[in-house]
């Protein structure tokens, strides 16, 4: 077998056996391959797509390219959630606490946050003493002792998926759906759980900016988990505007908190409690969706998902202070709207950079978090402000954020005409959908 002769038949648009995905995979992790052949053949798939086998072939050949999770200790079904990023995107915080209240048993691997998305594992790390530092046995009893645990991902998961995505990232063939959802479910897939809920974020703050290619990632990364025997569901949900209220790694922990006590923004609620739904149905904890969304609602009702997530935080070395006490910045910059009107649009990427740049998010891996700086909002799509109202509070540490206040301002577009509010969830893709 000669890659030269793989590159080829990809390009002539013919379909790879799974035989020679292996080989391909094999041969470049052990640098038997170079560089430049597999750049030929990613932009080969880039222009010609995979099949679903061909898609399940090369996930499972990154997948087993590496160290695989057992989580076999842990009893009953494992479920997990993954979601492709977006700003402000505090759910794991949320729902994974309010999905072990219920019953569920919650063992999630997470990473950090790059670019104008935030990391579970920032946010986390910014309460005194929290440690995602846990050792496997302890990870498996947390999660048989509590329903929940969190911590990193061990470097020696998915090494092709790393080298691969590295390659991608300088060849423009990053925006590839087979590549995409081989890479995502890799690493989900030797993450170890039973049940995979994705959450696949669309617009102006997320990777995929239609509907129509959500759909289509979604699809195949359900195909794909389906092809080996897992049950995966895909939630398609807005991000043309933040999530939540507010960006930013402690205002997010504080906002996470707020809405387990039925405090929390509409839309953040709302996308919890129906993924939510999905993870305790699919762990058989009920026979119905609906009784799920029951069970799951009452959970932030009777505060068991607030103790939940005390538990949670504490059980992992966390101490969380007066949360009157647990935000420390030089000052907080109020940023007013210059006109009267509807909210129309909320520029989610804008708002993400601009908090990056405060220090709440990195622009290269090697950057410092400061995790008390960030953004919160006080108006969202479909509100009505009159002019001078404040719509953002900036958390700061830096002297000078004369720029930095007209990107808030300006990722505001105001409108004379009603507006109404965005759907948070557009539509939800399982294997009868594939």
């Amino acid at each position: 077998m000669r890659i030269v002769d793989l590159i080829e038949k990809k390009r002539d648009g013919h379909a790879l056996t799974t035989e020679e995905i292996n080989f391909i995979i094999e041969g470049y992790v052990a640098k038997d391959i170079p560089d430049y052949q597999i750049s030929a053949l990613l932009m080969a798939i880039y222009f010609n797509g995979m099949t679903t086998a061909e898609s399940t072939a090369l996930t499972m050949a990154m997948l087993h390219s590496g160290e695989t999770i057992d989580l076999s200790a842990i009893k009953g079904i494992k479920v997990d959630k993954h979601s492709t990023g977006g700003v402000g995107d505090k759910t794991t915080l949320v729902l994974g606490p309010l999905v072990a209240a219920a019953g569920a048993k919650v063992a999630k691997l997470s990473g950090r946050g790059l670019g104008h998305t935030g990391g579970t594992l920032d946010k986390l790390e910014s309460i005194p003493g929290l440690s995602i530092a846990i050792d496997p046995k302890d990870f498996s009893k947390q999660v048989n002792d509590i329903g929940i645990a969190v911590a990193g991902q061990t470097a020696n998961v998915c090494p092709a998926d790393k080298l691969l995505y590295a390659l991608r990232d300088v060849t423009a063939t990053v925006p590839s759906i087979p590549l995409i959802a081989s890479s995502i479910m890799s690493k989900k897939l030797a993450s170890g759980s039973d049940v995979i809920v994705l959450d696949v974020k669309i617009g102006d703050g997320a990777f995929m900016k239609t509907l129509e290619d959500a759909k289509e990632l979604s699809k195949v990364m359900v195909g794909i988990g389906t092809e080996v025997g897992k049950e995966v569901v895909a939630f398609i949900t807005d991000m043309n505007q933040p999530l939540g209220f507010t960006v930013g790694n402690k205002l997010e922990v504080v906002e996470a908190l707020e809405t387990l006590q039925g405090k929390g923004p509409e839309d953040l609620t709302t996308l919890c409690v129906e993924i939510g739904s999905y993870m305790v149905y699919s762990a058989k904890i009920t026979d119905s969706i609906d009784a799920a969304r029951e069970l799951v609602q009452q959970q932030i009702t009777n505060k068991h998902a607030h103790d939940k997530q005390l538990e949670f935080l504490q059980a992992q070395g966390g101490k969380l202070p007066d949360l009157e006490q647990f935000i420390h910045v030089k000052d907080i910059v109020s940023v007013h709207a210059d006109t009267g009107g509807y909210i129309a649009s909320i520029k989610a990427l804008d708002i993400g950079l601009a908090a990056m740049k405060l220090g709440a998010g990195r622009a290269t891996k090697e950057d410092t978090i400061d995790p008390d700086v960030g953004i919160k909002l006080h108006k969202k799509v479909g509100d009505y402000v009159d002019q001078g109202d404040v719509l953002a509070s900036i958390y700061t540490n830096t002297s000078s954020i004369d720029d930095i206040i007209a990107e808030v301002q300006q990722a505001y577009t105001i409108s004379k005409d009603h507006v109404d509010k965005t759907p948070i969830i557009y539509e939800i893709i399982t294997k009868e959908d594939i």
